[in-house]
């Protein structure tokens, strides 16, 4: 299928300049089964493991499957939700050599969110578990297949299938190689610059799903090579992906950039408290990929009780990372955290490197990728000046593609005419080259025509050592149009009042207008579904609803 934003400018420089070629990610697997044909390549929490030459044979197993035996056609969709399983990994692999586009999707998408994604995309299936944390997904997926007959087949993961769906155990184990040539998946196989090589879906403005269309040279190879380098690594690694492999926090490290450098990829069920940090000490692992939320709870946990001796890198991703958490969990995990920077709309942007210093790590997103160009402008869309803040626009090897079959929507919210992509964030580019985020520019408090970054509050306030999270956003005003309102969690016991924040606040000599003129104190910030993300949304009804109650505003 053909990208939405077709630009035979933009392959041909990726392809002449090397940030592109025409590997797909398969092609990582088939070589380091190649290579290390029984090491260790691919386990979950539920016990699973498998070599690199075992992975290899179940992937083309499933390919051959989706050809031969369902019938799909190239380019065909397929839904997959699934948690944190070897499956999901052998059947998206498996959908890259059979031609066929798949579609990860969360696990907490229910009938609301996929009847959106089957109906865009006039899907042929999806493969699920059963049930997962007490949720009947078989019993969805019959409802969805009633209101949408492309939908034609439910395949099941693990040993509990119902008759009338397709048992995924069987198929990896039918020696589909026996019967067919595998030069059949080679004619099959998406191309990895000139088509669309799967979707990628993310929660839009409205809660439901936008669809968003990546190439597999651009979006996985490119990106995987670029973290391989900022991470160091090699086959002696062990990605543990704690957050989920549909999302990118847990799917870029371990399903995009472990296998392209010939990593081991260790999957986490489900979050376990202890027995997770079992997991990481039993598997060895090197680098564990994760949200804030996730860290912030394995740090609640006796870390010191395990040998985690083997962990040399910290990996988060999905939210904003208070720098006293990444303090603190560098300090008891013994090793860096390292951040990325890129959203599923428009692509990857930069990265820390493993070198970094500690103020780089703390309060910067890394360094450009390779290939990266950036324009930084002003809300007339002229170029700021060095060091000053502005919207971040950027083009290069990592950008996504669009808006699934929407050109359109591509851009007006995405893209300018000449290929910028913009994230939607207020930066500004350090002189060592570091980007820093100053906030979103959706998110700026216009308090009387002054703005407010809501992010400079924020890190304030979390190195005070009584907050544990902080979050600042907008609430109406009849006179000065916004003002800004500070959400804070506290420290077991701790008492915060407003009049405290406030003089707090003036000791780091900010100007008076941008002090949070109200308080609000949460036992946990509200977050969007899985992803880990502080939900400001919901924070701005919150107190929006409360100034109504109060009659301070209509």
């Amino acid at each position: 299928m053909k990208p939405v934003r077709y630009d035979p400018k933009e392959i041909e420089k990726n392809l002449k300049e090397g940030y592109w070629d025409k590997t797909i990610l398969p092609d990582y697997w088939d070589r380091n089964a190649r290579q290390w044909p029984n090491k260790e390549a691919l386990v979950d929490s539920l016990g699973s493991r498998l070599t690199w030459a075992e992975a290899k044979k179940k992937i083309d197993r499933i390919a051959f499957a989706l050809i031969k035996d369902l019938k799909l056609n190239r380019d065909d969709r397929l839904m997959v939700q699934l948690p944190n399983c070897v499956e999901q990994v052998l059947v998206r692999l498996a959908c890259e050599k059979a031609g066929v586009l798949s579609i990860p999707e969360m696990t907490t998408f229910r009938q609301t969110e996929l009847a959106e994604i089957a109906g865009r995309t006039d899907a042929v299936g999806i493969v699920i578990p059963k049930q997962y944390r007490k949720f009947d997904h078989y019993q969805m997926a019959k409802e969805l297949q009633a209101d949408f007959p492309n939908l034609k087949h439910i395949i099941v993961i693990g040993e509990d299938v119902p008759q009338d769906c397709i048992r995924l155990r069987w198929i990896m184990e039918h020696p589909y190689e026996q019967e067919y040539d595998i030069i059949e998946l080679e004619a099959r196989k998406l191309d990895p610059v000139e088509e669309i090589g799967f979707l990628i879906t993310t929660t839009g403005t409205t809660g439901l799903p936008k669809l968003i269309e990546h190439r597999i040279a651009a979006r996985e190879i490119w990106t995987a090579k670029s973290h391989v380098r900022n991470w160091q690594l090699g086959p002696d690694d062990c990605v543990l992906a704690i957050a989920p492999l549909a999302g990118a926090a847990g799917g870029t490290p371990a399903y995009v950039t472990a296998p392209v450098g010939g990593a081991k990829v260790a999957l986490e069920y489900q979050y376990r408290g202890e027995e997770t940090l079992e997991f990481m000490e039993k598997e060895r692992a090197t680098v564990i990929a994760l949200v804030p939320t996730q860290l912030a709870r394995l740090l609640e946990l006796p870390v010191d009780k395990y040998d985690l001796s083997s962990l040399r890198i910290i990996k988060t991703a999905g939210g904003y990372l208070p720098p006293p958490l990444a303090k603190e969990a560098e300090e008891r995990f013994g090793c860096p955290i390292l951040g990325t920077y890129g959203t599923q709309d428009t692509g990857s942007i930069s990265g820390v490197p493993i070198t970094a210093s500690e103020e780089q790590r703390y309060t910067t997103v890394g360094r450009l990728h390779p290939g990266i160009e950036i324009k930084i402008l002003d809300d007339s869309g002229n170029p700021v000046k060095p060091g000053e803040v502005g919207t971040l626009w950027f083009k290069g090897p990592g950008n996504s593609i669009g808006y699934y079959k929407d050109l359109e929507k591509t851009m007006t919210e995405a893209f300018d005419e000449d290929g910028f992509a913009t994230p939607g964030d207020l930066v500004t580019l350090m002189d060592d080259g570091y980007v820093k985020i100053m906030g979103r520019k959706k998110n700026i408090i216009i308090r009387g025509g002054q703005n407010i970054y809501p992010r400079e509050i924020e890190d304030y306030l979390l190195l005070n050592k009584k907050v544990t999270n902080a979050a600042v956003v907008p609430m109406p005003d009849p006179e000065m149009g916004e003002r800004a309102c500070a959400f804070v969690t506290l420290k077991e016991g701790e008492q915060f009042t407003f009049e405290e924040m406030v003089e707090y606040l003036k000791t780091k000599k900010i100007a008076t207008f941008k002090l949070p003129e109200r308080l609000e104190v949460l036992d946990a910030l509200p977050l969007v579904g899985e992803s880990g993300k502080i939900d400001n949304k919901a924070m701005v009804k919150m107190i929006a609803d409360k100034l109504k109650e109060e009659g301070k505003i209509k």
